[in-house]
């Protein structure tokens, strides 16, 4: 595994933590290199920008955003860098996270933004993207998604061997 290979996980609010554990125990299962901040795209615009500008040069290769309602934040961090950008629509009321899912969809042409399920599904499916476009170009992270892959899909034959069992 690269040394240098980091992943910024940032959430528009702390309140969107609950939502995001997944990420990390994936990530920490592959032993990747993250940090998580908490910028908002509407109430620290400067430093989501300065953050965007500068990711590239600090050793970020891919950033995941999390946020809900409005849900600017992964559009705003894609359109100051060049480096993926995952969002992940983050549930709350009133509209339980549509409102967050079509504005993290929505991309305008040219400035591209990879969106996951909302909630915590979708963190563990932003850690998963995040690895797969890592391992692009890292053979022993490769094999970990391999593997990886593999014991989810013992998990699955098993609980079908139990459930045909069971009834």
């Amino acid at each position: 595994m690269k040394n240098h290979v980091k992943i910024a996980v940032l959430m528009g609010s702390d309140s969107d933590l609950p939502n995001l554990r997944g990420i990390f125990s994936i990530l920490d299962e592959f032993k990747l290199k993250y940090s998580v901040r908490v910028i908002s795209a509407h109430r620290t615009p400067d430093i989501a920008a300065h953050f965007a500008k500068t990711a590239k040069e600090n050793g970020y290769e891919v950033i995941i955003c999390a946020a809900g309602m409005a849900a600017h934040l992964a559009g705003v961090i894609a359109s100051h860098t060049i480096i993926p950008v995952i969002g992940i629509p983050m549930p709350c009321p009133p509209f339980d996270g549509l409102d967050s899912l079509l504005s993290t969809v929505q991309m305008p042409p040219g400035i591209p933004v990879a969106t996951v399920t909302a909630g915590k599904a979708g963190a563990k499916n932003a850690a998963l993207y995040a690895i797969q476009i890592l391992a692009l170009n890292d053979d022993d992270l490769t094999k970990k998604l391999i593997r990886f892959r593999a014991v989810q899909k013992e998990k699955v034959i098993l609980a079908d061997q139990d459930i045909r069992n069971k009834i």
